[in-house]
């Protein structure tokens, strides 16, 4: 174009520029963290629409539809309202429109779509169904078994394959568990049902079987762009080279050094791997950061640099000065987080909001300690993570009426809401649903068999009224949900204590219903991405500023002025299971870098020196090896200890340098006494730390710290 809207080489960088006019061929874009990753497909976007491609040409896959709308929403901003009309949405919301279209070539011409707390009812159905003895076989939780089975298809893996890797205590069950799994299946199709992985998996099987099916699609999306790449699975990978085999016009952006959900099916190896995919692919490097300060990315890239596979790529900002990270050691977990809360109410002293600040941790229980001096110090705080909004019991009592008004195939869903009725058990229950089955089930058949029922059956009759109430023509989804509530009120007080909450809970996902055009969009959107009412500082519900608790998978994507990473230690972060693969250590490294570059101006990284462990009770921890090295370095080390002194807080540190003490058990041990540990073995005293507890250096396991408590004068050697 002559005379372009937009004047790209203002507003973008080098790097920028070049992805954005890359218009024709494969593209990989490695977009280091904070490098304007967003604004890159923004501008792309904006820049295939002026160049007069069809907007509906273009498929904008990302991982939340919030992401999504508001990468079409800027670029409407930056050029015209055109940019709405872009096929833009998460990979289950588009495979969720393509199977409506094409669902009846593969035997699904329409469908429920189940949760993974309905996913193992259904596995729990079936082990009662086969007469399956969970005992006398051992066998693992419905959830784990859904666990697997979802693994196996997001890995591309079959099931005993899929045991042996991941679940080798497992694998006297393979021959059981691969049963389950085709029985589970079985279940889904008679049923009508699929779950999140099957929209994916469907439409591969759509686009593998019917190739001209997956010839239109093509023509239809001729420029495919795919954010977070890194994040794919080997399922979501194939569906973009399927879709973009014949045009090849696929951008992929994303950055391998934050690849951490392999938990969930992603495979680092689409990004590493693009290039052989798509041999004549243009690689371009976004390393500007426009986030962190130099020294806070000078410690992120000496972490990235250690990893074994990468694109290597150097973050650096043209911003000037800042602090280094600090690196912060504790005595044990009560001082670490006495020296948080410490930093923070200095912070705010500052004039810094509790909302420009974050605690980031590797695991949710990591947490627990600093949420309770938290709460002693009325600092309000939201945690992310629990249990989701559309997991609560209430919510899915409600929405399983909906389902099965929708979808009368729907077996679980009639087994939830006839349970829910005075009087009806799962016997009761399972007589209903199997009448049903007899023949094809619909509501007009349950309507037959209420009505021929006495006594305490009556019941049913609720039900029949509250479906011909929804029955009505003119109502719209608002309508529908606000029925079904009314209906439902009186079981809510009766099943909850906390039953004012969840109707509140209610109220809200009316509204939230309320621009849906049809029940089977509101339904479709409940399953795969329902709204994050949980996103809210619990305790401190009114209050407006909080700091926010955060796993960093959680946080991965935002930003603070100051982050604080606690528990940085061997067996805590890394996680102890981690140290026993190189590639579980690979991608806590980059979990580490993740944690790292949330940070905007100021780092703080603390570990406690002492910890508890399950079996050996108070343990000597080790510095994360993440940042071995890189201490007095890329950090300034700082002793929490010596800092906790001001705001009237006073943190009493245990005394070192013992010779000898007398136990509180009444007998004399010293350092270099020789100790015989039940299960540790032998091991030499190194210090005594006070009345109750000494260092001990066992030659299997390392310095352990010992509960003198709990010790027998037996036990005792003197050398």
């Amino acid at each position: 174009m002559s005379n372009p809207v937009i004047n790209y080489e203002k507003e973008l960088n080098e790097a920028q520029y070049e992805a954005v006019f890359v218009t024709e061929g494969p593209a990989l874009v490695i977009a280091g963290a904070g490098s304007g990753k967003t604004r890159t497909l923004v501008y792309r976007v904006a820049r295939l629409v002026e160049l007069g491609v069809n907007p509906e040409s273009i498929l904008l896959l990302t991982f939340t539809r919030k992401a999504a709308s508001e990468m079409m929403d800027r670029a409407s901003q930056l050029l015209d309202v055109r940019c709405r009309a872009v096929s833009g949405g998460t990979f289950h919301s588009t495979a969720n429109y393509i199977l409506r279209r094409y669902g009846d070539l593969i035997g699904f011409p329409g469908y429920s779509i189940i949760d993974r707390g309905d996913c193992a009812e259904v596995v729990g159905y079936i082990v009662g169904e086969l007469g399956i003895k969970r005992k006398e076989l051992k066998l693992p939780r419905n959830s784990t078994i859904v666990d697997i089975i979802s693994k196996a298809i997001n890995k591309s893996m079959k099931v005993p394959e899929l045991l042996e890797t991941y679940y080798p205590h497992l694998t006297d069950l393979s021959d059981t568990i691969n049963v389950l799994a085709g029985k589970y299946d079985e279940y889904k199709k008679t049923h009508m049902v699929m779950d999140y992985d099957d929209l994916l998996v469907k439409l591969k099987k759509l686009l593998v079987e019917f190739p001209g099916v997956c010839r239109a699609l093509g023509n239809r999306y001729r420029y495919i762009m795919v954010d977070e790449y890194q994040d794919t699975n080997p399922l979501q990978a194939e569906i973009v080279e399927l879709l973009g085999k014949d045009h090849r016009n696929v951008m992929v952006v994303g950055d391998d050094s934050q690849s951490i959900y392999s938990f969930r099916g992603a495979d680092i190896r689409n990004i590493l791997e693009f290039p052989g995919i798509f041999p004549d692919a243009k690689i371009i490097k976004l390393e500007e950061n426009f986030r962190s300060t130099q020294p806070i990315l000078e410690l992120t890239n000496a972490i990235i640099e250690r990893a074994r596979q990468k694109y290597t790529k150097c973050l650096f900002t043209s911003k000037s000065g800042g602090i280094r990270p600090q690196l912060v050691v504790a005595r044990d977990e009560a001082e670490q987080s006495c020296w948080i809360v410490e930093k923070i109410d200095s912070l705010r002293r500052e004039g810094i909001p509790l909302r420009e600040m974050a605690v980031l941790f590797r695991s949710s229980f990591h947490s627990f300690d600093l949420e309770v001096q938290l709460s002693k110090g009325s600092i309000p705080f939201a945690k992310y993570g629990g249990l989701k909004f559309a997991e609560s019991a209430h919510i899915k009592d409600l929405l399983a009426h909906l389902r099965v008004f929708l979808n009368p195939h729907d077996r679980l869903s009639w087994n939830r809401i006839l349970k829910l009725l005075p009087g009806v058990g799962q016997a009761t229950a399972n007589k209903v649903i199997k009448w049903l089955n007899a023949d094809v089930p619909s509501l007009d058949r349950f309507k037959e068999y209420a009505a021929t029922q006495k006594g305490k059956m009556k019941v049913l009759l609720d039900l029949v009224r509250l479906f011909d109430a929804l029955s009505d023509p003119d109502l719209d989804v608002k309508d529908l949900v606000a029925i079904t509530i009314k209906y439902y009120e009186p079981i809510l007080t009766q099943k909850f204590d906390d039953y004012p909450k969840r109707a509140r809970d209610l109220s809200y996902l009316q509204e939230w219903s309320a621009p849906f055009e049809s029940l089977e969009q509101f339904l479709t959107d409940m399953a795969l991405e329902p709204p994050e009412v949980n996103r809210a500082p619990s305790d401190f519900a009114e209050r407006a500023d909080f700091l926010t608790l955060s796993t960093i998978h959680s946080a991965k994507g935002l930003e603070w002025r100051i982050v604080f990473i606690i528990n940085a230690a061997n067996g805590y972060f890394p996680s102890r299971h981690s140290l026993l693969s190189d590639e579980d250590m690979e991608e806590e490294r980059r979990l580490m870098y993740v944690a790292c570059t949330r940070a905007k101006e100021q780092l703080y990284i603390v570990y406690p020196e002492t910890g508890r462990d399950s079996y050996y009770g108070s343990v000597m921890l080790e510095m994360s090896e993440f940042m071995r090295g890189l201490d007095g370095t890329l950090t300034d080390v700082v002793t929490a200890a010596e800092s906790l002194h001001g705001g009237g807080r006073q943190f009493r540190r245990a005394k070192k340098g013992i010779s000898s003490v007398k136990t509180s058990r009444g007998f004399n041990i010293k350092a270099g006494d020789v100790f015989r540990h039940p299960d540790l073995g032998m091991g030499v005293v190194l210090e005594i730390m006070d009345r109750n507890r000494a260092r001990v250096y066992f030659k299997k396991l390392g310095i352990r710290v010992i509960d003198l408590r709990t010790v027998k004068e037996g036990q005792w050697v003197v050398r």
